[in-house]
């Protein structure tokens, strides 16, 4: 495969995963502003640290309200982050690999372009904001439907996973962030009634409150949620569920190409402290900063795999 199909591949599933991310986020401050009403202008503040659009958002805002905040994360096209330039973005590139993609990937694809494009074309009211969400969340899923049911997998396939999974770990893992270290005051008690309340929101904002309490019975903690989003190899948005993904694809790719790159090892590495790793040694080290660790490698697999793949030639 041509690189440059690859890296179209590559990053059509992570602009959709992204914009489904970015979607997320808004929820998950929608939710944790709403158990701060006093502080809600820090919430949102927050969460466009975490979005890492800070200086972009100041240079067309003064204040971090939850209308001008919501409306630059969801509509904002000059931001290469808001959940409209990802899914044009995500378009375009489906557009560079079509005749890679099956009728119904390409067909799924526009239809999220021009529902999500429809659902955005004004400001979107606080009444509004869950639908509109719900329909940014829905659209994205069907793409993955389509690719999950019609395509044949192959090298196309392993790369389309290979972006989601890259997208979608950096993805958990910002929003554990803007949980344990951006929203919450360190003068703040772990464990009480409005922490764990805050983590219940969490759960809610990665589809995963429902799974969570499948698995874990007793009562929401710190310690049980972070090991479900980072360790637990059974919900799809953990780190370590994404890593198991991100090496399987790889390892295809390594056989049917009949060569090894630096990204395997990478991922191998990252896949194998996942495996060995429990919370214990997590929370000595830090939360924040395992995470921005784990950030910062993630990042420098999805680079290292776009340079072995010649994805730019």
């Amino acid at each position: 495969m041509l690189g440059k199909t690859a890296g179209g591949l590559f990053w059509m599933f992570r602009y959709l995963e992204r914009s489904e991310y970015v979607a997320r986020l808004v929820e998950a401050g929608l939710r944790l502003s709403l158990t701060r009403p006093h502080a809600a202008g820090d919430e949102w503040a927050s969460v466009v640290d975490t979005a890492g659009v800070r200086a972009a958002y100041l240079e067309k805002n003064e204040a971090f309200d939850p209308a001008g905040v919501v409306d630059f994360l969801l509509r904002e096209k000059d931001s290469a982050s808001s959940v409209l330039s990802c899914i044009t973005a995500a378009r375009t590139n489906a557009r560079m690999v079509r005749t890679a993609l099956t009728r119904e990937v390409w067909e799924a694809t526009n239809e999220c372009w021009m529902a999500v494009s429809a659902a955005l074309q004004r400001k979107v009211g606080e009444r509004e904001l869950p639908d509109v969400l719900n329909v940014i969340r829905q659209q994205s899923a069907q793409v993955r439907g389509a690719l999950h049911g019609t395509m044949l997998r192959n090298d196309i396939y392993d790369f389309a996973r290979i972006g989601t999974f890259i997208e979608r770990a950096d993805n958990t893992a910002r929003i554990l962030d803007v949980k344990y270290y951006v929203l919450l005051p360190s003068a703040m008690p772990v464990g009480s009634t409005f922490d764990n309340v805050q983590w219940d929101n969490i759960l809610r904002s990665v589809s995963a409150h429902r799974s969570f309490r499948h698995v874990h019975s007793g009562e929401t903690n710190a310690a049980a949620i972070a090991d479900f989003l980072i360790l637990d190899r059974r919900m799809p948005r953990s780190l370590a569920f994404c890593y198991g993904k991100i090496n399987d694809n790889l390892s295809y790719l390594q056989n049917d190409y009949g060569e090894r790159h630096a990204c395997h090892a990478i991922a191998e590495d990252t896949f194998s402290e996942l495996r060995s790793l429990n919370t214990t040694s997590i929370f000595e080290r830090g939360l924040h900063e395992y995470i921005a660790e784990f950030i910062t490698r993630n990042n420098a697999l999805g680079l290292r795999i776009e340079a072995d793949y010649r994805f730019i030639e």
